[in-house]
């Protein structure tokens, strides 16, 4: 026994939380989702793919949900279909969600988490003035009403059980300004007003609402944004952590805790996950 524990303080103490968690859950064979059920928009994407892949690896059955069937199918194979299924879901049509998650619940017989996690980018424009109304709307109405729809919904199945956790896909737009368009800001910002309110009330449900709001992720909807190739590096643009580079992954472990038990008591937060970009104001700093 005491050298099993002096073990799991080494690797605690090399490799971090994430590593010993992983220790733990090789050896002891403990899962953050073991029996979960999970439902994951716009899980074709870089950080849905992820993270489905993730809740798996931790032992959640995964729902995808996203309009990119073939692609969809092609993550639920590679996973294995045990674990992962895929659902055709346009988040802006209430049917599609709502027959989406009914569907999770005929599956499985539960929904246990919802990441409403769909989103995408307008185009970069250099004022206002050239901003176009029909592209404006569409962001406002994955990004926003998408989430939107997905907690009613979430939420519809979750209230008879009283429990469920919620978990929205914001950004550093959530809570900061001048990064990003105008249509894409003002949806991430509502997402926060969205996470807020509805832990207010659901909470009385025992439904958990939180959000995570990565900085700039090499994702492809990103580097589409930034007129960057696909082996073009992004780590000019991370913050004042230096030696560490932002990916999906590490999006996809900061879900994994705002969905998963270890965070049973953390409602209504965002969790910005960027290195310490939106704390400091470069014009400023002493440093």
């Amino acid at each position: 026994m005491q050298s099993r524990s002096r073990s799991v303080n080494e690797s605690q103490n090399t490799c971090g939380l994430a590593a010993f968690r992983n220790l733990r859950t090789r050896t002891m064979g403990v899962m953050e989702l073991e029996g979960k059920v999970a439902l994951i928009t716009g899980g074709v994407g870089g950080i849905g793919s992820c993270t489905s892949k993730l809740f798996c690896e931790q032992g959640a059955k995964v729902v995808i949900a996203d309009v990119q069937d073939d692609q969809g199918h092609s993550i639920c194979n590679d996973i294995g279909t045990t674990h992962a299924s895929f659902v055709h879901c346009d988040v802006t049509n209430e049917i599609h969600v709502q027959t989406a998650i009914n569907n999770v619940v005929a599956q499985h017989g539960k929904l246990d988490i919802m990441f409403n996690n769909a989103g995408i980018m307008d185009s970069r424009r250099s004022s206002i003035l050239q901003n176009d109304i029909a592209e404006f709307e569409s962001v406002i109405r994955v990004n926003l009403i998408g989430a939107f729809l997905g907690t009613k919904h979430a939420a519809r199945v979750m209230q008879p059980v009283q429990h469920g956790s919620i978990v929205n896909t914001a950004s550093i737009c959530s809570v900061f300004g001048g990064v990003a368009t105008h249509a894409y800001t003002c949806s991430k910002h509502a997402i926060l007003g969205l996470t807020r309110n509805t832990a207010v009330e659901l909470g009385k449900c025992g439904i958990r609402v939180n959000c995570v709001s990565p900085y700039a992720v090499p994702t492809q909807m990103a580097r589409k944004f930034l007129n960057l190739e696909d082996d073009d590096m992004l780590d000019n643009l991370y913050s004042n952590l230096s030696g560490v580079a932002l990916k999906p992954e590490d999006v996809a472990r900061a879900v994994l805790y705002l969905a998963s038990d270890e965070s049973k008591y953390v409602s209504g937060h965002n969790l910005i996950v960027d290195g310490g970009f939106t704390i400091v104001n470069e014009g400023l700093t002493m440093f």
